[in-house]
């Protein structure tokens, strides 16, 4: 019997199993099934329903789902805002300087959407094509053959209480069996992280270099609202050795998408991506759209910013990696839907030739990967690939950098090098400390009354999800040395500095994780300095719960 499937769990048989439904997920299994109506495809998604854990800006440019989906329109995808009009703002203190838009970032032709509906429409087009989806259902462990290919995932267990011990609501988790197994878990996801190191697919490129995306919906007043109005700010209140930058999308209905951008190779370890977004509402050219109205939504993600030198290995034994989970993200253009979409298609046009030759488990769809290298995906991200790096040189060299690359098409035969985010953090005794301001309450908020807009929920009693390889790191090297700077870069307040009586802590101190409060952005699991923090999925369906997100 191979040597990770287990007697005593039920199993279902599939001929491919896509863990996450996303829009690359969603695209390989319509593009699957479309090509071979015979082939049984599921789909597994750790949220609560389709949609709940998306959370993007979003500005869509519809190319690839033109090409899977023709009649998009005439079937009422969730796609109804036009874009109207750019704009970049370059901020400094009080004022905006309005600048040219670049060619990367002008979106004639494209859609505000909300990228959770448009996959909840996405699940009802593969649905119909008889697609099977479990939300709800965390793909939690990867099942192997004798040779060690993939062949498979199984969910996590349920009904297991703070110890790990079994309750008497107990439930196995449930392994699904594939002849290919297709990874779309989004950004830095769990089970790929170990399918990279398994199987060494970062061999040839750079490190994966991440963002954390901050947004928040508000419904706007609506002499104030500009539907399809589109503005980029860069500068304030980011110092110029940090990138990152905002966003602010007029949707239909007077709502508002605001979102702040930080690229987590940041320095100072008393930055913290929450309070900078806070803080950017406050600009006067900010404010002003925002007062009378109302916000509604929180939410916070990490984003995959290596782009092309950063794109590991698509292929292995039994599987392979598609959209953000790979990094397929245009950094540039803001934009990553239409190239992960492309590539879900792409790796079910690979599978179902692949499945053609073979009946056999845990072999390799080594196809996928020449028709990637070959595709119009591979070429957008090339020609950008020297944009977000030039970034880390500070804000005036990467400006300069982006214009000598946008004007000479990215033919430079240099590849700038991506890096590890977490080595890039200063000690606390080199960075200065950063005054926010209190949260008004109506502009500004706290951290637990945002968390509180996420929807977010995780069962009590239950084992947590969060996980310290070392847990005397955070408060013998962490505090000493970076003042631990995850009381700070967790945008929903897990980790907390607390003083602590017990025997166990010879300080006096303890890293205390709440998390009951995690929005699964996982940018812990990225930004940790001492890599100590191993994020897991939960138990199925817990997280957060993002409507029109």
């Amino acid at each position: 019997m191979p040597k990770s499937i287990r007697s005593d769990r039920e199993n279902m048989k599939y001929d491919v199993v896509i863990v996450g439904a996303g829009a690359s997920g969603l695209a390989c299994a319509i593009r699957l099934k479309q090509l071979c109506p015979d082939l049984s495809v599921c789909i597994l998604e750790k949220g609560s329903e389709v949609g709940a854990h998306l959370l993007s800006g979003a500005v869509f440019e519809t190319c690839a789902l033109d090409e899977l989906i023709p009649d998009w329109k005439e079937k009422n995808a969730p796609i109804n805002t036009s874009v109207t009009k750019d704009k970049l703002l370059f901020l400094t203190k009080n004022k905006a300087i309005l600048l040219p838009t670049p060619p990367h970032m002008h979106n004639k032709g494209h859609y505000i959407i909300s990228l959770s509906n448009l996959a909840q429409w996405m699940a009802e087009q593969a649905e119909t094509l008889d697609v099977d989806i479990f939300p709800g259902f965390a793909a939690a462990e990867l099942l192997y053959n004798n040779e060690g290919g993939i062949i498979g995932v199984a969910t996590g267990n349920m009904g297991l209480n703070e110890s790990g011990e079994k309750t008497e609501n107990f439930r196995s988790g449930i392994e699904l069996h594939a002849r290919q197994t297709v990874f779309a878990e989004g950004c830095h996801g769990s089970l790929t992280k170990i399918l990279i190191r398994k199987f060494n697919l970062r061999s040839d490129s750079d490190p994966q270099t991440y963002g954390i995306g901050i947004k928040e919906l508000w419904e706007i007043d609506p002499e104030k609202h500009n539907q399809g109005l589109i503005t980029h700010t860069i500068g304030w209140p980011l110092d110029k050795n940090t990138y990152g930058g905002s966003w602010m999308y007029h949707m239909e209905n007077n709502l508002l998408s605001i979102g702040f951008v930080i690229g987590l190779d940041y320095q100072n370890t008393y930055l913290s991506p929450y309070d900078e977004m806070q803080q950017f509402k406050l600009h006067p050219a900010i404010k002003s759209t925002l007062e009378g109205g109302k916000r509604i939504s929180y939410g916070a993600r990490a984003l995959t910013e290596g782009g092309f030198q950063s794109i590991p290995k698509l292929t292995f034994p039994g599987g392979v990696l598609i959209g953000d989970t790979a990094g397929f993200l245009n950094v540039p253009k803001i934009k990553g839907t239409h190239t992960a979409m492309k590539s879900g298609m792409i790796a079910a046009e690979s599978i179902v030739k692949h499945l053609e030759k073979t009946k056999d488990k845990g072999t390799e769809c080594s196809e996928y990967q020449k028709n990637m290298e070959s595709s119009w995906v591979w070429k957008e991200l090339k020609k950008v690939r020297n944009i977000r790096p030039g970034f880390h040189n500070g804000l005036w060299y990467g400006l300069f950098n982006a214009v000598f690359e946008t004007i000479t098409a990215g033919i430079a035969p240099w590849t700038l090098k991506n890096h590890d985010d977490h080595t890039q953090l200063k000690k606390a005794a080199n960075c200065k400390k950063i005054d926010y301001p209190e949260p008004d309450g109506i502009i500004t908020f706290d951290m637990p009354s945002s968390v509180q807009l996420s929807n977010t929920n995780h069962a009590e009693n239950q084992p947590c999800h969060l996980k310290l390889i070392n847990p005397s790191i955070p408060v013998n090297s962490n505090l000493k040395e970076y003042d631990e700077p995850a009381q700070r870069y967790c945008p929903a307040g897990v980790y907390e500095i607390i003083k602590d009586d017990t025997k166990q802590s010879k300080n006096g101190i303890k890293l205390q994780i709440n998390s009951q409060n995690c929005i699964h952005c996982k940018t812990c699991d990225i930004k940790d300095p001492a890599q100590n923090i191993n994020w897991s999925v939960p138990q199925g369906g817990d997280g957060p719960n993002y409507p029109n997100m």
